[in-house]
């Protein structure tokens, strides 16, 4: 399995196969690998020849620095388990900030038709600039033919979606289904750092978002909203921060329901000082 940590180096190698024929898919992570995260790694190299996958804590996605510092770095376990994947059809890129950003770590600034601004860009100032710093150059650098991204950061999704459509970037995008523990926890690196009282009761998000799925058949988004806030007001083990319906197109929050239209229920919440989030298809 080859480890890349120079930008040059792993172009020169990814050119060399794509003038054998070969094709490159891609897996940008920020390691702290878990089983979602092997789940795209396995999609990718049953669609191409070779998967990319890239472990690089982005610093200017971060708007909270406390947790930048925090995130887990775990690059020998995370090599190990890739190794466990494939020990010959993986390649690792894991660069330093330097070796993304130069001497000026700083995001360029997007728009991406609004949809940085709905939820998660509500709450997190900068969030997708940074988001869409670092992809567009990681898209530069490995020129995958394929990318994969879990649709747990579904707002992200189409973020990047929105993209490489506006840059014109020749990559196509495939969305990857949730991968959830036993109990429906959605897969997260934050997920090592719950406590166990709260590891216990973080599947709650899941079973409220199944039960607001239900009710979203015969009940208004504004009541299935309602309802929602309420059970969290009984869970004070977790502090809901938002729940909201929104159409997966513009991702802006639904006021009426449409039979034409496509909906998605996006929740963040805090687990004591851990930020969980999740999402479920509505229709």
């Amino acid at each position: 399995m080859k480890n890349y940590n120079n930008k040059i180096e792993l172009a020169t190698q990814i050119s060399t196969l794509k003038e054998k024929g070969y094709t490159i898919g891609f897996v940008p992570t920020m390691g702290a690998l878990h089983n979602g995260h092997l789940s795209l790694v396995n999609m990718g190299l049953s669609e191409n020849d070779f998967v990319v996958v890239s472990i690089f804590v982005n610093p200017t996605q971060f708007d909270n620095s406390e947790d930048l510092v925090r995130y887990p770095r775990t690059l020998e376990a995370d090599m190990a388990l890739l190794k466990q994947v494939s020990d010959d059809k993986i390649i690792i890129y894991a660069p330093s900030e330097e070796d993304i950003y130069g001497d000026q770590i700083q995001s360029q600034n997007f728009v991406f038709d609004g949809l940085e601004h709905e939820m998660e860009g509500a709450f997190r100032s900068g969030h997708f600039d940074g988001v869409g710093t670092i992809v567009k150059r990681l898209f530069e650098i490995v020129t995958p033919d394929r990318a994969y991204f879990g649709e747990k950061d579904f707002q992200q999704l189409q973020i990047i979606r929105k993209l490489v459509e506006l840059h014109q970037l020749p990559v196509t995008i495939i969305g990857c289904p949730i991968y959830r523990a036993e109990d429906g926890l959605a897969m997260s690196s934050r997920n090592a750092r719950l406590t166990e009282e709260h590891r216990d009761i973080a599947p709650f998000i899941y079973k409220t978002l199944n039960a607001a799925k239900v009710k979203f058949g015969t009940k208004s988004a504004k009541n299935v909203t309602e309802w929602v806030v309420k059970q969290f007001k009984n869970q004070p083990l977790l502090e809901l921060e938002y729940f909201i319906i929104a159409d997966i197109t513009t991702l802006k929050e639904v006021k009426r329901k449409s039979t034409k239209k496509s909906y998605r229920a996006f929740i963040a919440t805090y687990a004591g000082d851990i930020r969980l989030i999740d999402n479920i298809a509505l229709n």
